[in-house]
């Protein structure tokens, strides 16, 4: 895999931000996500400050940091490694040596590989009762923390179905269907993480021996692959802010169910109604977790930033600076969040171990098939 792969969803929201007329800094609201008071270092047990370690896109409100260093009397300090395959890579590099005393960012697409290689020391983080039993990848061990959700999804360009008077396609299923045959765009699956976790939709929809007669009739449908999220979303999707473009004819784009409250947020005007839809019944489930590093020379205030973590106040902060949803159960999310997102009730599931197994056969045998 790729270490070089947009790896979550938190770099597409701030490309999405950004083709709305916003800077990514502006997205991620005005602060790269750290605290600077304290002592600035990552010291001896004595130190006040805790490093958690992190892809790019790691964002929360200042007034939140500042609310745990309240709490704790830690200052964090955020550590930003790249995109999520990066920063996983770079800690399997220095393992027993840690960056930091965390890690966020690892997604069940990629759990083995940290699991296999002991990046984390095991830690039943306080309030974990409180999480999603179905989020508890890790639950007899406790190596990590499940922190958020969020889904892969086809979306569609609504202005583009109302005009042609058809109904926007719902599962899987439908994508191969001939009304629909030259509308979708999708990412490959060796360069990126929204097209990785389609491929797993499909892997998860119709088993080991169905998904590549599957690909080879939405190859015939007339599939369109681009390299990368930015290009699928704001190149050739017509439904986006970003894809005022003449090549930009593909009313289908593989992206995230919380894309549509992303154009609703950033768009000036406002608009009342979301431009952008999304299909339900061809969602892949990513979850994404955080874990005490092995080695981490603050592990006292590791575990308390654990703890925060999987707190209300950190948990309610996340829909609409990085577009997730909590895994804590009953965290209220923000009215615009819940408005113009798609809930997904029944979304696909791959195994970890089963991933891990088999991921790298399945994006060499996708690719030979789609792509070559």
């Amino acid at each position: 895999m790729s270490s070089t792969r947009i790896s979550t969803k938190r770099a597409a929201v701030a490309a999405l931000a950004a083709a709305l007329g916003v800077s990514a800094l502006a997205a991620c609201g005005g602060s790269d996500g750290s605290s600077s008071s304290g002592d600035g270092g990552n010291g001896g047990s004595e130190s006040k400050t805790v490093t958690l370690v992190s892809h790019d896109s790691f964002n929360a409100s200042p007034a939140v940091l500042k609310e745990f260093t309240k709490e704790t009397g830690y200052t964090v300090k955020v550590l930003k490694s790249g995109d999520a395959g990066e920063a996983l890579n770079k800690e399997i590099l220095t393992k027993g040596s840690p960056q930091g005393d965390v890690f966020f960012g690892v997604d069940n697409t990629l759990l083995s590989r940290a699991l296999d290689n002991g990046l984390f020391t095991p830690y039943k983080a306080k309030g974990l009762d409180r999480v999603e039993e179905s989020t508890r990848l890790d639950k007899d061990k406790n190596r990590v923390t499940p922190i958020d959700t969020g889904d892969i999804c086809v979306n569609y360009d609504k202005k583009y179905f109302a005009d042609k008077k058809l109904a926007p396609p719902r599962t899987f299923d439908d994508l191969i269907k001939p009304q629909y045959k030259n509308l979708l765009v999708t990412e490959n699956a060796a360069t990126s993480s929204p097209g990785l976790g389609f491929l797993l939709g499909t892997v998860g929809r119709y088993g080991d021996n169905g998904w590549q007669d599957y690909w080879k009739k939405l190859k015939d449908n007339g599939v369109q692959v681009v390299d990368s999220w930015e290009q699928a979303y704001n190149d050739s999707f017509s439904g986006s802010a970003g894809g005022k473009k003449a090549k930009a004819d593909r009313p289908l784009v593989v992206s995230y169910a919380s894309s549509p409250p992303v154009e609703v947020l950033y768009a000036e005007p406002r608009p009342k109604e979301a431009p952008t839809g999304v299909s339900t019944g061809t969602c892949f489930r990513q979850t994404e977790f955080a874990g005490l590093l092995n080695g981490a020379t603050n592990e006292a205030g590791g575990k308390a930033l654990l703890d925060f973590l999987i707190g209300e106040k950190f948990q309610a902060d996340m829909p609409l600076n990085m577009f997730v949803n909590p895994v804590v159960k009953d965290v209220a999310l923000p009215e615009l969040f819940t408005k113009f997102g798609a809930t997904v009730d029944t979304p696909k599931t791959v195994a970890p171990d089963t991933i891990a197994a088999h991921r790298e056969q399945w994006i060499q045998s996708w690719s030979s098939l789609v792509v070559k």
